[in-house]
């Protein structure tokens, strides 16, 4: 497979995903959205509200256990409220906004199809 087909196969699913998402949740997330959700699935703790210090830390969680699977980190363990902490051990590749963008995109497919 090419990269364009590639890039056009990843773009497919990820839209599916939002598709689907959106059929749950009444409106289609975007990549924070969607990290924002993977983060408090990870953390385990369902509330009302986080603070906007608490969302940016779910958004790491997320982002953390979405490179887990590419090796890049590994979990720590929790502190004592709970949260997870990861240890980077793996140096990502320098890479642009894109690609950065492109690979988070392939992560979170991979994370909702084994949910299913």
């Amino acid at each position: 497979m090419t990269e364009q087909e590639q890039f056009l196969a990843r773009e497919k699913k990820f839209l599916e995903l939002r598709k689907s998402l959106k059929e749950q949740f009444g409106k289609a997330p975007d990549m924070n959205a969607l990290l924002f959700l993977i983060g408090i699935r990870e953390l385990g703790q369902v509330r009302e509200q986080f603070t906007k210090e608490e969302k940016q830390d779910l958004m790491h969680i997320a982002t953390c256990r979405l490179l887990s699977d590419k090796g890049y980190f590994s979990l720590e363990g929790l502190d004592d409220e709970g949260w997870p902490h990861w240890i980077q051990i793996k140096k990502l590749p320098p890479m642009s906004l894109e690609q950065q963008e492109d690979m988070l995109k392939e992560c979170i497919i991979g994370y909702f199809e084994r949910l299913d």
